[in-house]
């Protein structure tokens, strides 16, 4: 008889109560399940179930993301485009991925098709409902900057496409009502035409301009010599590969309510610049595991649109164990955090903290002159 390690039979429980949970998400839907009965189709104690799972909802959130990453063909495996698709085309084919697992109109909705996406109940209190709306911030940023790849420089040379971040808005708008819905073919009307209308927002026009108010008064971001020392490997949610920090550029810790300020450290950074976005949260079993849920799911449909070229510069990682806050000087960085520091050739030169710290970090890499040649130390950065 072999024998199990401790971790190998905490695996084991952990998968039977998440197939278990599954089903019975599945059958009632997440306002109707019981742990109790979770527990029992595991075949497992309430107690075994509140171990590895400390809510209800912490568990729903852990179905919902073991569907995306497992049940769900890979956007990195899935066939790229041939060619840069225009806007209105990859507004439309994006459109047609997000909505690939909703029924037809006039079809019976499967529940596991419709009821198991759902976050009807979920997003029952404030801190849970203000990170959703800074993901969907986030999610919008995403897909803008995939669209300016794919929008034409505008005169003089070099400057920058047109700002896409309300269409992208526009977009999510419409496709978050049938994500949302118990039964959308009823409610929204075919996902066919649901795509149709999001092709057709790319020919809106739109007065789209990023110009803050708040930026001017930002404080510059304070010029030091530190040693950088970050974890070996994290995640990137945008790519689904491993992140390493040896080159330089931008890391940034936001909080989960602060992620709308990853949009003032990509604006602000120059051209060749890495962007890191690392998401901070005190609630990683509910508040984490939603954020890595909705961006695994979004750029999983963003990688089968666009191709790599056109992926955002941002890179996106969850720092539920605080590895990379640590590195940054943070370890107590809470869901209201906003800290950034600017890396080059292995050290750290300048840091910032508070409401603007995204934007003063990025922009002291435009100018060679932006970072004195002698650091408080005494020693060049």
């Amino acid at each position: 008889m072999v024998r199990l390690t401790r971790a190998q039979q905490q695996e084991r429980t952990r998968a039977a109560v998440l197939t278990a949970a599954r089903a019975e998400f599945t059958e009632r839907g997440y306002a109707a399940a019981k742990v109790d009965e979770i527990a029992e189709r595991a075949e497992l104690t309430r107690g075994a179930v509140y171990s590895n799972f400390p809510s209800k909802r912490a568990l729903y959130l852990a179905v919902l993301l073991d569907m995306v990453e497992h049940g769900v063909t890979d956007g990195i495996e899935s066939p790229a485009p041939p060619s840069p698709p225009a806007l209105a085309e990859a507004l439309g084919a994006f459109a047609r991925t997000w909505l690939e697992r909703l029924p037809l109109a006039g079809d019976a909705p499967a529940f596991g098709q419709v009821q198991l996406r759902s976050l009807a109940g979920v997003l029952d209190d404030e801190p849970i409902r203000a990170a959703f709306g800074q993901v969907t911030r986030l999610e919008a940023l995403l897909l803008a900057l995939a669209l300016e790849s794919r929008t034409p420089a505008r005169t003089p040379a070099k400057t920058p496409p047109v700002r896409q971040v309300r269409r992208a808005e526009l977009v999510l708008r419409l496709l978050g009502g049938p994500s949302a819905s118990v039964d959308p073919a009823l409610a929204f009307g075919d996902p066919f035409d649901v795509a149709q209308a999001c092709a057709h927002l790319g020919g809106l026009t739109l007065a789209d301009t990023w110009d803050p108010p708040h930026l001017p008064y930002v404080p510059p971001a304070q010029v030091c010599r530190e040693p950088w020392n970050p974890p070996e490997r994290l995640r990137d949610l945008v790519t689904g590969r491993p992140v390493g920090f040896g080159e330089d550029g931008v890391v940034v810790l936001l909080g989960s309510h602060r992620l709308d300020a990853a949009e003032e450290s990509v604006r602000a950074a120059a051209d060749g610049d890495y962007v890191t976005v690392a998401v901070a949260t005190t609630d990683p079993a509910e508040i984490g595991r939603l954020v890595q849920l909705r961006i695994s799911d979004f750029t999983r449909c963003l990688r089968r649109v666009f191709t790599p070229d056109a992926w955002p510069r941002l890179r996106l990682v969850l720092d539920d164990r605080g590895l990379l806050a640590s590195a940054v000087g943070v370890p107590d960085a809470d869901d209201g955090a906003e800290h950034a520091v600017r890396v080059r050739q292995g050290s750290i030169v300048a840091r910032a903290h508070g409401r603007g710290a995204a934007h003063a970090a990025a922009a002291v890499g435009r100018t060679t002159s932006d970072i004195s040649h002698t650091a408080p130390d005494g020693a060049a950065p």
